[in-house]
């Protein structure tokens, strides 16, 4: 079955999901692009254009594309909620058995579709783009490289670019992962996490053609702090406690060794006097006891409303 012939409620082979923000003059070049691309194979596919509350025509563009195109789908958020509100209403929509996920910008190029798709046929549930030779401006690659080698180190997966737009998933992957706020960026950390197996692909990468970038300085800030919840998620599955116990822990070692130093050194027979050193032992010892009982009373709420089953089953036999 080909693309124009597929039904757009039908569960289909292969999904397109592309989020879009004031991209209107890149869209109906990408749509021409992956129509070429997914049409040989035979296979039946949709592409989901998102538009996240765009200020220029994107909507208008859409609506064109979905008019003269039946494999063209789009929808429209009234105001900006963000990339990851972009893709989760994507996912949502998609019926694919496999989602493909890409930027608007043409950056991203759908010739790379079919290599991905073969990927997951080979068993993995998410392949992520690896862009080697990225078009982005200085700053923006090495800021990049620092996030990445964080996550790798933080959630146990080598990957070395997280936020590639370009990927893969099985459909599995996109109704267990939840993606909101701006967690797009860890997609394949959260996927990870769940268990699921995740590789990269190597992909091409081109200049920007049509417009400016949407990343500011403050995707940076963002981005550490993001970072931060995909470990703290990953920590509350298991126990809030072993997360806060280990600060709180860190802390008291810290303030009893100097309070233990100051107690040794009174015993000796100097006198003690207000000393910083000394009020920084009392202070670590202090926040250590409010991490111990930030993580006891994480663990009371976490356990009322922990799911019946906190593991997923990837295999029967």
């Amino acid at each position: 079955m080909t693309g124009d012939s597929a039904m757009a409620d039908e569960r289909l082979e292969i999904a397109v999901v592309v989020p879009a923000f004031n991209e209107a003059e890149s869209l109906p070049e990408l749509v021409d692009r992956i129509r070429a691309v997914l049409e040989p194979m035979g296979r039946s596919f949709g592409v989901w254009l998102i538009d996240d509350g765009s200020t220029d025509d994107t909507f208008a563009v859409i609506a064109d594309l979905a008019a003269r195109h039946p494999v063209v789908h789009g929808l429209g958020f009234g105001r900006n909620f963000g990339k990851a509100a972009a893709l989760a209403a994507g996912f949502h929509e998609a019926g694919g058995e496999i989602v493909i996920t890409m930027d608007a910008d043409l950056q991203d190029d759908p010739a790379e579709i079919p290599g991905l798709i073969a990927r997951i046929e080979e068993g993995w549930d998410l392949v992520s783009g690896w862009k080697q030779d990225r078009k982005d401006s200085f700053i923006k690659n090495k800021t990049s490289r620092v996030f990445n080698w964080f996550t790798s180190r933080m959630c146990g997966l080598k990957l070395h670019d997280f936020n590639c737009g370009l990927k893969a998933y099985r459909r599995r992957v996109v109704e267990r992962v939840r993606v909101y706020g701006e967690m797009h960026r860890y997609v394949p950390a959260l996927a990870h996490l769940e268990g699921f197996r995740v590789t990269e692909q190597p992909v091409r990468h081109y200049a920007r053609k049509y417009g400016v970038t949407k990343y500011g300085p403050a995707r940076f800030v963002n981005g550490f702090l993001d970072l931060l919840t995909v470990y703290f998620l990953h920590a509350r599955r298991t126990s809030p406690l072993h997360m806060f116990g280990r600060v709180g822990l860190t802390f008291l070692a810290g303030g009893g060794g100097i309070s233990l130093y100051f107690l040794v050194y009174w015993m000796l027979g100097n006198g003690l006097h207000l000393r910083p050193m000394l009020l920084l032992g009392l202070v670590l010892i202090i926040l250590s006891f409010q991490f111990i009982s930030l993580g006891l009373i994480a663990e009371l709420v976490v356990a009322g409303r922990r799911p019946e089953r906190d593991y997923r089953i990837a295999h029967r036999a």
